[in-house]
């Protein structure tokens, strides 16, 4: 049985090492922007962003409760622009099932949970960027029904 819930302070040090399993899947297609051995926040950024209700984070939990993923969120308003539509949007900022419990449908339960949550908030859309060369994480969003909205490019120097 899998239980999906909004983080607490208890989840911190679970998520933190959740963290460590993303960044490192990016250090490892990124190594010239990402540092191997840090993560995305602190103990301390995530007690802040845990309580912020325009930045929800949902966790995923197993049977025992043991943590196995977790979805951030931030909530968006697009509003005073000359040419775009005002509208609402969740953007997912970061999303991970743990290693060990993938292939387990735990991350389509989080996605399918966190565009629920965005649905009852009234919001257009849900959007989420993924890293060029992240072929997992991209085949799932587009199994999750994504679509790319916009190709973000660069040339290094």
């Amino acid at each position: 049985m899998l239980n999906i819930r909004r983080a607490e302070a208890k989840d911190t040090q679970r998520v933190l090492d959740l963290l460590s399993q993303v960044l490192e899947i990016h250090a490892v297609i990124r190594p010239d922007l990402f540092v191997s051995g840090t993560r995305k926040y602190t103990a301390d950024e995530l007690q802040t962003i845990f309580q912020d209700e325009n930045r929800p984070v949902f966790v995923a939990e197993d049977a025992e409760g043991n943590v196995i993923g977790y979805c951030f969120c931030v909530l968006e308003t697009v509003t005073h622009s000359n040419n775009l539509r005002e509208s609402r949007s969740m953007y997912i900022d970061d999303f991970c099932v743990d290693e060990k419990s993938r292939g387990q449908k735990v991350g389509k339960m989080l996605c399918d949970y966190a565009i629920a949550y965005a649905r009852e908030k009234g919001c257009y859309d849900v959007t989420l960027n993924v890293w060029a060369g992240n072929d997992a994480a991209e085949a799932f969003y587009r199994r999750m029904g994504f679509t790319p909205r916009k190709t973000y490019m660069e040339r290094i120097l």
